[in-house]
C-alpha cells in the first residue's frame, strides 16, 4: 500500500473518530484511504474518489477487505454532487492530496515521469481520457501560450527558451514521449541551469518544472481547487473537518487565501496557525515529502459562529 505524505499529520489534525463519515477526495495509490478505514471503523464510511480510473481500479482490491469503502471515478469537484446522488449527508472530514501516487508517477503508462523507467510512456500527463492530452496541446498552443503556461504553471525562468524550443520540435513532427519531451527541455535550457536551480540543497532536472506546469494546464489542477473551495461551505458544516496536502506555491496559495476568507467569515478554525510539512525523517525516507505542506481547518457551528 503506498504511503502517502504527511499522513501521521493528517491523522492528527482531522482525528477521525470510529463511526464518522469521510472523503478522500484524491485516493491515488489508496494511503490515505485505508488509514481512515481503520480510523472509522467497521460503523464509519469512507468515500474515496478519483480522477484517475485506473487508480480506482487498483482500489477495489482494498474494497473487497472493507466494505464500507465508496469508490468512485471522480474528480473531487464532484463531491457536492455524489454525496447528494448517494444520500450521503454531510462528511465529518475531507482530504485532498494534491500530488500523485507513486503508481501514477511511473507505471501509469501517461508520461508523468521522465525517470528511466517512464520515458518511453506516450505523452499524455492527464488523469483523464476526458482531457487533451499533452502532446496535442504542445502541438495546438502558440509559442506565447506555451511561454505562459510554463512561467505562470512552474515558474520557469527560462519559459521563452523551452516554448520556442518545443513548437520547432513539434513542428518537425509530434513529440510523443515524455523521454522525448525532457530532452528537448534540456537541451533549451543553458548548461548552467542545474547549478542555478536547486531545491533543499540538490540540484534537479530542467525538465522539472516544465512538466509540473504542463501537467497543472492539461488538468486544470488550479481551477478545480478553486472550485472545491468555493464549494466548500456548502459540503461541510458544523464540526467537519478539511486537510489539504499541496507541493507547490501556487496550490498552496490558493489553499491558504481561501481558508483565510473563510476565517474572515467566521465559517472556520485553522487547526494549525502555519502549515505543517514533513519530518527530516519523513524527508529523508520519501524525498518528494520534502515540498509538502498541510493546511487543515475545522468549520464552526451556528452557536460558536454567532459568538464570532
Amino acid at each position: 500500500m503506498h504511503i502517502p505524505v504527511l499522513l501521521h499529520e493528517v491523522l492528527e489534525s482531522l482525528d477521525p473518530k470510529p463511526g464518522e463519515f469521510f472523503v478522500d477526495g484524491t485516493f491515488g495509490g489508496g494511503g490515505y484511504t485505508k488509514a481512515l478505514l481503520e480510523r472509522v471503523g467497521p460503523t464509519g464510511t469512507v468515500l474515496a474518489l478519483d480522477w484517475d480510473s485506473q487508480a480506482i481500479e487498483r482500489g477495489k482490491v482494498l474494497a473487497e477487505q472493507y466494505p464500507n469503502l465508496i469508490l468512485r471515478a471522480a474528480n473531487y469537484t464532484e463531491v457536492p454532487g455524489i454525496l447528494r446522488e448517494k444520500e450521503l449527508g454531510k462528511p465529518d472530514g475531507i482530504v485532498l492530496d494534491l500530488g500523485f501516487s507513486s503508481e501514477q508517477l511511473t507505471g501509469s503508462g501517461r508520461g508523468f515521469s521522465f525517470s528511466p523507467d517512464a520515458v518511453d510512456e506516450p505523452l499524455l500527463m492527464t488523469y483523464s481520457d476526458a482531457m487533451t492530452p499533452v502532446r496535442e496541446l504542445i502541438r495546438g498552443e502558440s509559442e506565447e501560450d506555451l511561454r505562459s503556461i510554463i512561467r505562470k504553471y512552474g515558474e520557469e525562468r527560462f519559459a521563452g527558451r523551452i516554448a520556442r524550443a518545443l513548437k520547432t520540435a513539434s513542428r518537425k513532427g509530434s513529440i510523443e514521449t515524455a523521454g522525448e519531451l525532457a530532452e528537448i527541455i534540456r537541451r533549451a535550457v543553458p548548461g548552467s541551469y542545474e547549478r542555478g536551480r536547486r531545491e533543499a540543497g540538490r540540484n534537479i532536472d530542467p525538465a522539472t518544472r516544465t512538466f509540473q506546469a504542463l501537467r497543472i494546464y492539461a488538468n486544470r489542477e488550479l481551477e478545480n481547487l478553486e472550485q472545491f473551495l468555493v464549494e466548500l461551505p456548502g459540503v461541510l458544516e458544523g464540526g467537519g473537518r478539511i486537510g489539504i496536502v499541496s507541493f507547490h506555491s501556487l496550490e498552496d496559495r490558493i489553499v491558504k487565501l481561501h481558508f483565510k476568507s473563510l476565517v474572515h467569515e467566521g465559517l472556520m478554525e485553522l487547526i494549525h496557525k502555519k502549515p505543517l510539512t514533513a519530518t527530516r525523517e519523513e524527508i529523508h525516507t520519501n524525498p518528494r515529502a520534502r515540498s509538502a505542506k498541510l493546511r487543515a481547518g475545522i468549520f464552526l457551528n451556528e452557536k460558536l459562529k454567532s459568538q464570532k
